[in-house]
């Protein structure tokens, strides 16, 4: 399963990277109301931060932002879409035990790191930028000042310093 696809299925809501239902059960090759069959016999499972109910306005909301969510999937439903978080997807695989689910979450937890790696892999990048920036206007500022110094005309005429010739009488 290539890691690309799964990490097209990663949304964020209410501050969370999370999958949704259906997304999951086409992955994990069942029908998405068998994977809200067994969550639901497996609440305890669940506490609000490994999933949660979207609302209907969230469901617009990312329908609006991501060509990919159409408008059939997950509409046609009579309940709204689980959204799973990292840890509820991987709480996932002990309620669907199936050899497809333990090698679909298995993908899945792999592509979460590599989501995980590329935002910390930016943010240590831009914070890089950032310092080379500071460091590069500290330097400009020397230099400016510098520049500025040489290029302001003296205040008062100066006595010339070197040697003199005496004329010769």
């Amino acid at each position: 399963m290539d890691l690309l696809v799964i990490q097209n299925k990663v949304f964020t809501v209410r501050g969370y990277k999370v999958m949704l239902d259906f997304d999951l059960a086409e992955l994990y090759e069942i029908e998405t109301r068998s994977l809200k069959q067994a969550v639901r016999r497996n609440m305890e499972r669940f506490p609000q931060d490994f999933m949660f109910e979207l609302t209907a306005d969230e469901l617009a909301s990312l329908r609006s932002q991501i060509v990919i969510l159409k408008k059939g999937r997950g509409s046609h439903a009579k309940y709204l879409p689980f959204a799973f978080t990292e840890q509820g997807v991987a709480m996932l695989s002990s309620v669907l035990n199936s050899y497809k689910a333990i090698q679909v979450n298995i993908t899945i937890m792999r592509a979460f790191v590599s989501i995980r790696q590329h935002y910390i892999d930016s943010k240590e990048l831009r914070e890089r930028i950032d310092k080379l920036e500071d460091e590069m206007q500290v330097k400009f500022n020397d230099i400016h000042q510098a520049l500025s110094y040489l290029l302001e005309p003296p205040q008062k005429e100066r006595r010339r310093v070197g040697f003199r010739q005496k004329s010769a009488k």
